[in-house]
């Protein structure tokens, strides 16, 4: 059995869920905080999770196909998105990115507003507010929400397919390798790499739902005092 299948979607999911971290976050909150245009931007932002994502690589391979003005410029510095695995990871972080986005800004709306006043009472910058009083009170949401986005990139199928391709020992992943066998007929094979994806995700399940019982934990032990 060969593993660079495997290799690559671990690099690949963790490479796009530091990316989504970030990204994610920041929209989460600047969205959570807006006062017009909320429900615009939402819509935008959660697109991806409701298109298909054969849909979703349609476009990428849109706008950053050698035929597009984006695809065209990145190509004159050998820096291409399609058949690479610059695409694979590109793929990966639009499709998580809605998920990202929105746990963390449900995370980000349950917080007591009176803790972001405190801060602001005591002089804090927006940045400070942020990283000492939002960040840790909504830790659980957050870890929750990367944990989701990483193993929906551990998975991820349609877009990537239709941006990075099937290149094995290049782009093809661990959902890649399963597709290829059923069409080589290796039944064997693509039932190792399925056991192979579900129990990784199994495990990112049982980190989640710990993640949940802690903060669950400290919810009942903060309101029994």
């Amino acid at each position: 059995m060969d593993f660079a299948p495997i290799i690559i979607s671990l690099k690949i999911a963790i490479v796009s869920t530091a990316v989504t971290f970030f990204i994610g976050m920041y929209a989460a909150w600047k969205t959570a905080n807006m006062i017009h245009g909320k429900g615009i931007l939402d819509a935008v932002f959660t697109l991806p999770m409701v298109l298909p994502p054969t849909v979703t690589g349609f476009f990428l391979l849109v706008f950053f196909g050698k035929s597009s003005a984006i695809g065209a410029f990145l190509s004159k510095y050998d820096f291409d998105f399609v058949f690479s695995w610059r695409g694979a990871v590109l793929a990966s972080i639009v499709v998580t990115f809605p998920l990202m986005y929105r746990t963390t800004r449900s995370a980000f709306e349950q917080l007591n507003p009176n803790l972001i006043d405190a801060g602001r009472t005591l002089g804090l910058s927006g940045f400070k507010i942020f990283w000492k009083i939002v960040f840790p009170n909504c830790l659980p949401g957050i870890l929750g929400a990367t944990i989701l986005s990483f193993s929906r990139a551990l998975g991820e199928f349609g877009a990537t397919i239709m941006i990075a391709g099937n290149i094995p020992g290049k782009t093809q992943t661990a959902s890649l390798a399963v597709y290829t066998a059923m069409q080589a007929g290796n039944r064997p094979l693509a039932y190792q790499w399925v056991m192979v994806l579900m129990l990784i995700s199994f495990a990112a399940m049982l980190a989640m739902n710990a993640v949940n019982g802690r903060q669950e934990l400290l919810v009942r032990k903060g309101g029994g005092r």
